[in-house]
């Protein structure tokens, strides 16, 4: 498939995980591909693997969580690789803690990074979307739509992925810009090791947590992203979808 072929796709988190099979499965699909992280180094990595595979592709550092950060990226690789159709946002972090020991500079990170990074990175691009049947796929959870042990802060900022989400895409409706979103469940990623389980964690509660069906895959989320993003979905906005394993059904 050659969903892709000449437009140009912004990936953040694309050093590991989703949004690495996110930036590789979009490139294997004629996408030119700006792979952004704050580990400059993995981008890298993802950027020369793309290349090595006959495809195009930009190593960018960006903290998505500072908005100086997010805006000189964007300068940047609108400037290398031209203005953006399709931005992803799959930059997170987590961690489990019982909520009356969880710290607030715990609490304030998992929300800058998820939610505010998710807004500074669709506010950033939009300017360039507009005019360009352009898509924002945002990655949220499915403790962004249920109640998930352990997950305050984390289940927090991903609800409010979701309502950004539905909101934008209300917002852009008429402007021609679609913004969707992609719920996964425990999916096999490097993140997973941030997510140790509190002293006492309750063995009946975590059964909320994985689905029988065990942990998805990287790949598995990229192939729905690349459908919401792609013309086909040209219909689809404001939407949620849930990867995970029944969990949510």
């Amino acid at each position: 498939m050659e969903r892709f072929t000449g437009k140009v796709a912004v990936v953040t988190g694309s050093g590991s995980g989703i949004g690495r099979a996110t930036a590789l499965r979009l490139a294997s699909e004629g996408a030119a591909v700006a792979c952004v992280d704050v580990a400059e180094e993995a981008a890298v990595k993802t950027a020369a693997q793309i290349s090595e595979e006959a495809g195009s592709a930009g190593a960018f550092r960006c903290d998505v969580a500072d908005p100086g950060s997010v805006r000189s990226t964007f300068d940047r690789l609108v400037g290398e690789l031209g203005p953006p159709d399709v931005v992803c946002n799959v930059a997170g972090i987590g961690a489990f803690a019982h909520t009356l020991e969880q710290r607030l500079e715990g609490w304030d990170r998992i929300l800058a990074v998820n939610l505010t990074g998710t807004f500074l990175v669709c506010q950033a691009a939009l300017p360039h979307l507009l005019g360009r049947d352009g898509n924002i796929v945002n990655v949220a959870s499915n403790a962004g739509i249920k109640g998930q042990p352990y997950s305050a802060a984390y289940c927090a900022s991903k609800g409010g992925v979701v309502a950004l989400t539905r909101a934008l895409a209300c917002e852009y409706l008429e402007r021609g810009v679609r913004v969707n979103a992609v719920a996964p469940g425990g999916i096999d990623t490097p993140m997973h090791a941030q997510f140790a389980l509190p002293e006492g964690a309750s063995p009946k509660l975590l059964g909320r947590v994985v689905s029988p069906m065990g942990f998805g895959t990287p790949e598995e989320v990229a192939a729905l992203i690349a459908y919401v993003a792609c013309d086909e979905a040209r219909y689809v906005t404001g939407s949620v979808f849930s990867i995970d394993g029944g969990i949510t059904a």
